[in-house]
């Protein structure tokens, strides 16, 4: 057996030396961009997750009104004396309620468009 005393050339050393020096850089750079997307994610998911839920609460909170509403017709419509006054005391629901609906549905229409759509910022 020979016995082989080798020595690495200086300039393998130093190439080796760059290249995990560029490597170790990559790296880097890469996981500073994940965690910038992850904080991005995390960020957006807690918007939609505010926005959701006012959605929800918007809409419960009309849910409750309309209902409250329905009550108050049916009190009104049970005290009423005559047909007439049944006729326009739903004819006043009716008009208060289209309103209140179409109302509704713009706000809530408007809430989830908010939420559906990405923040640019």
């Amino acid at each position: 057996m020979t016995n082989l005393n080798m020595e690495v050339p200086p300039e393998v050393r130093e190439f080796a030396e760059k290249t995990v020096e560029q490597a170790r850089k990559a790296f880097d750079g890469y996981v500073a961009a994940a965690q910038k997307a992850a904080a991005q994610t995390e960020a957006a998911a807690e918007n939609a997750a505010a926005g959701v839920k006012e959605v929800s609460s918007k809409a419960i909170s009309y849910a409750e009104a309309n209902v409250k509403a329905a009550f108050d017709l049916a009190e009104n419509l049970v005290k009423a004396k005559d047909p007439k006054e049944i006729l326009a005391i739903q004819s006043e629901y009716l008009k208060a309620q289209i309103a209140a609906v179409q109302e509704q549905a713009k706000v809530l229409g408007d809430a989830v468009k908010s939420v559906m759509t990405p923040d640019t910022k």
